[in-house]
């Protein structure tokens, strides 16, 4: 669920982007271009929930208690900021690298493959045909995945907070009723 509403989340950062930039919606490869962004949006944020789980199951553990439910909201809390400090920088490269993978087929940067192989000189140039048909692709990419990034930081960590602290509250009201 909070992977889902990350994702729903990232679509709206295409969105913004095609607004500011005041560019046109080219329906086929923006589609194709959101879908590319599905996927990468819910690596990384599966990424950060795994590692979430696997440092609550270190808690639990080192505790020596019986699962997840026996720790405390501070303790998760305690959880979630330190695994957050250290996937960051993943998170961040893998956003990075994608992004300025994509800044050439965005602006459609060229070069002529044939003179590069038979005189040295790759005779690079700008634009052309293909930037019309690939450039939403790598646009809706770039535009998502950047404001993707700031929400799997941001908001992975906080949801996973607040669907952790709604279970507490739900399980202690249930024992509250039955005592």
């Amino acid at each position: 669920m909070v992977i889902l509403f990350t994702v729903l989340l990232s679509f709206s950062g295409v969105f913004y982007g095609y607004v500011i930039a005041n560019m046109d919606f080219v329906i086929l490869m923006t589609m194709m271009g959101i879908i590319s962004l599905a996927g990468i949006v819910v690596k990384n944020g599966i990424v950060l929930m795994d590692f979430f789980v696997l440092l609550m199951d270190k808690k639990v553990y080192d505790k020596g208690v019986e699962t997840h439910n026996d720790l405390t909201l501070d303790e998760i809390k305690e959880v979630i900021i330190e695994s957050g400090k250290s996937r960051l920088r993943p998170v961040l490269l893998t956003a990075l690298t994608a992004v300025l993978g994509l800044i050439p087929l965005a602006i459609g940067l060229n070069f002529d493959f044939f003179s590069l192989v038979t005189d040295f000189n790759p005779h690079f140039f700008m634009g052309g045909d293909n930037v019309i048909f690939w450039g939403p692709l790598a646009w809706t990419i770039i535009f998502g995945l950047t404001y993707a990034t700031v929400l799997t930081l941001v908001m992975v960590p906080v949801m996973f907070y607040l669907v952790k602290r709604m279970k507490y509250w739900l399980r202690d009201r249930r024992i509250a009723r039955t005592a």
